[in-house]
């Protein structure tokens, strides 16, 4: 099975989505992606993640597909506004979410066993609840 699309491996398909958006919103682009704001995606994203759940719901892998491509749209365009003013970029999405996963999967990446998975439920919860108190300390709150 051809789990790479239409000849894309995940970097071109990623790229090709960075690149549609700047074209998107470039001088030559559509006035109205060239309008959007993070303020303008939300109802966009809330729209696009029912119809996700929905097809998940449905049990059709082609609507999941589909509708995963228009979330995945969607929040890169989101990442690159957020680029744009100078925020974050994709690079630093991915790299936070991958350390994010990793750091709360030590039973898969570190020396950490769970015997059930209660106890995992727990270990997530206390790993979560310790990134809040950090990320607390840090912000002065």
């Amino acid at each position: 099975m051809d789990h790479t699309g239409a000849g894309f491996d995940a970097d071109a398909g990623l790229n090709s989505l960075l690149e549609l958006v700047d074209t998107l919103r470039g001088k030559a682009g559509c006035p109205w992606d060239r309008r959007q704001t993070p303020q303008t995606l939300k109802k966009y994203l809330l729209e696009e993640c029912q119809e996700l759940v929905e097809a998940i719901e449905q049990g059709d892998a082609a609507a999941v597909r589909e509708e995963s491509g228009d979330l995945l749209f969607l929040l890169v365009f989101l990442i690159r506004l957020y680029e744009e003013q100078g925020g974050f970029d994709l690079a630093a999405v991915c790299s936070e979410a991958h350390a994010k996963m990793v750091r709360r999967h030590p039973h898969v990446f570190g020396d950490a066993v769970v015997a059930s998975e209660a106890e995992l439920y727990r270990q997530w919860d206390e790993i979560k609840a310790a990134e809040k108190k950090v990320k607390q300390r840090n912000e002065g709150v």
